[in-house]
């Protein structure tokens, strides 16, 4: 494909002066689609039952064509996976970065809606394998964009798991880890540059599971309870996602980017588990997702950040069959790899005799989705 030529000089000298923030999430409410199973609904029927529940912002973790293509014309918003595998060599080679732009995202645009591209998932605060490839792979597809003339279409991100904090609890205190502000400095601070908020993988269902004894499940279901303070800076929280969400903040004040908006690419509750998961339950799965949609509709932002309204994903679309880890690892999932769903929240299960009518009825363009929502 012919990119548009544009030259040296602009890109030394002008480029700093040219970003443009751009959003990749309309509305407050997301879902992840992960495909790590092998009985799960064409790419096709996945349309069906996103457009039926109304679900406008999806997450893929990587840019499979099947899904691409059935994506193309309905005017969902989708982001885009860079896969931590491909990190090294995209951070080595702008060519490499340019080439994955073109074949993932610019083949399918403008008929496909890419929103975004997240850079790797959760490579900060675990082992190093990936570390640092990160800035350099985040450096390279966003100039490949930016040459591509989408830099104001397609918006550049990385989500971070909590592993990244020293620690998270009361939310004031949260800072990032020492071993991770070496890569996590550099990274805010090119983020900054182009407008990319901080990504946060948030799960009270973990936290509730790693200290039962000191965090309330009600706390962490979004349920009435006495809730916990701040002492430092006085602020309630009722819930612990609000929590979680302002101890990002907190870090990212601290380390010199108090603007830097923070959006949940992650959170969700397993419904089974293993013996030793007793939280994972239909009961609590239920109890967390239905909360959280009434908890995102009401466009309001957490007690630290008030005006900045909370959006997030949640975690998962489908139970995922073969997914490595504990059981509840494979539980996350809203729907049944049938097109049923896992428990009633207020979304719809898929109806074959319906689908195919519906699906050609989605027609609608990405552009004309964009002027609407402006």
């Amino acid at each position: 494909m012919k990119i548009l030529g544009v030259s040296l000089f602009f890109f030394i000298f002008l480029a700093p002066f040219a970003f443009v923030t751009v959003q990749a999430f309309t509305g407050t409410y997301g879902i992840n689609y992960g495909r790590i199973a092998n009985n799960l609904p064409s790419p096709d029927e996945v349309v069906t039952l996103l457009k039926a529940a109304k679900i406008r912002n999806v997450r893929i973790y990587d840019a499979d064509q099947s899904v691409l293509k059935a994506f193309s014309g309905t005017g969902l918003e989708i982001v885009v996976g860079l896969p931590n595998g491909n990190l090294r060599d995209v951070s080595a080679d702008g060519d490499h970065a340019m080439s994955w732009v073109q074949d993932n995202v610019l083949a399918y645009l403008p008929d496909t809606c890419i929103r975004g591209i997240a850079i790797g998932n959760e490579v900060l605060g675990g082992s190093d394998q990936f570390s640092g490839f990160l800035l350099g792979a985040v450096k390279n597809v966003y100039n490949a964009v930016n040459k591509l003339k989408l830099s104001d279409v397609v918006q550049i991100t990385t989500a971070h798991s909590q592993a990244v904090f020293a620690n998270s609890f009361p939310p004031s205190s949260c800072v990032f880890r020492d071993n991770v502000v070496q890569y996590m400095k550099p990274l805010l601070e090119f983020f900054s540059q182009i407008g990319s908020p901080f990504c946060l993988n948030a799960y009270p269902f973990l936290a509730y599971m790693y200290d039962p004894e000191h965090i309330d499940i009600n706390y962490a279901l979004f349920l009435p309870t006495v809730g916990a303070n701040d002492p430092k800076t006085k602020l309630h929280y009722d819930n612990l996602l609000d929590a979680q969400i302002d101890a990002a903040y907190a870090a990212l004040e601290d380390a010199g980017f108090k603007k830097m908006e923070v959006i949940v690419t992650e959170t969700g509750w397993a419904s089974h588990g293993d013996e030793n998961e007793s939280a994972a339950t239909v009961d609590n799965a239920r109890t967390y997702n239905y909360n959280l949609r009434k908890r995102l509709a009401k466009m309001k932002g957490t007690p630290l950040r008030p005006k900045n309204v909370v959006k997030a994903y949640v975690f998962a679309f489908f139970n995922e069959n073969l997914k490595p880890g504990p059981t509840s690892e494979r539980n996350f999932g809203l729907f049944k790899p049938d097109g049923s769903i896992s428990y009633d929240i207020g979304f719809p299960g898929l109806k074959s005799s319906s689908a195919d009518s519906l699906l050609l009825s989605l027609k609608t363009t990405c552009y004309r989705n964009r002027l609407m929502s402006i």
